[in-house]
C-alpha cells in the first residue's frame, strides 16, 4: 500500500454540524461494535484502532475544536512546525538553535519530529499559565486585579 499524505489542514465541525456531532459522540458511546452503512446497505464493520480514534476526535470537534491527524514519528518542515507554533519561522529557528526543541538536519534542511514539537509546546504553554498565575496574584497583592 502506497504512503498516504499526511493530513496537514485541521479539520472541524461547522456551527450548524455541533448538534449533529455531539448527538454522533453519545451514539458512539452507547454501542459495542460501530458499523457503517453504504449507500447500498452494505455493512461495513468499523475495526476497534479506528473506533479509538473517533471517540477521541469527536468530542474535540462537538467541542468547536480543530482537529488534526499526525502520524507518531512525522517530521513536519519548519514552515509547518511554525505554523503549528503560531509562531514565525525565523523565531522557530531560533528557538532550534537554542537547542530548546530537537531537530534534524536533511541536507540543509532542518525537520521536526511532532512528538518533540508538542512536548516543546506543552512546556512553553504550562510555563505561560505559571507565569500569568502569578502576575494575577502580584496584582491581586497589590490591589490592582479585582476577580469580579
Amino acid at each position: 500500500m502506497a504512503q498516504p499524505n499526511v493530513i496537514r489542514e485541521p479539520i472541524y465541525a461547522e456551527r450548524e454540524e455541533a448538534a449533529a456531532v455531539q448527538a454522533f459522540g453519545k451514539a458512539l458511546h452507547a454501542i459495542k461494535q460501530a458499523r457503517l452503512i453504504g449507500p447500498e446497505g452494505q455493512e461495513i464493520p468499523i475495526p476497534e484502532p479506528l473506533y479509538r480514534v473517533l471517540e477521541q476526535v469527536v468530542p474535540l470537534l462537538a467541542a468547536d475544536m480543530a482537529v488534526s491527524i499526525v502520524p507518531v514519528g512525522h517530521l513536519l518542515t519548519t514552515q509547518e512546525a511554525a505554523d503549528l507554533l503560531n509562531v514565525s519561522r525565523p523565531h522557530l529557528i531560533k528557538v532550534l538553535e537554542e537547542g530548546a526543541i530537537s531537530f534534524e538536519r536533511v541536507g540543509t534542511h532542518r525537520r521536526i519530529r511532532f512528538e518533540d514539537l508538542m512536548e516543546y509546546k506543552h512546556k512553553r504553554d504550562k510555563d505561560r499559565r505559571k507565569a500569568l498565575k502569578k502576575l494575577t496574584q502580584m496584582a491581586q497583592e497589590a490591589g490592582l486585579y479585582d476577580e469580579e
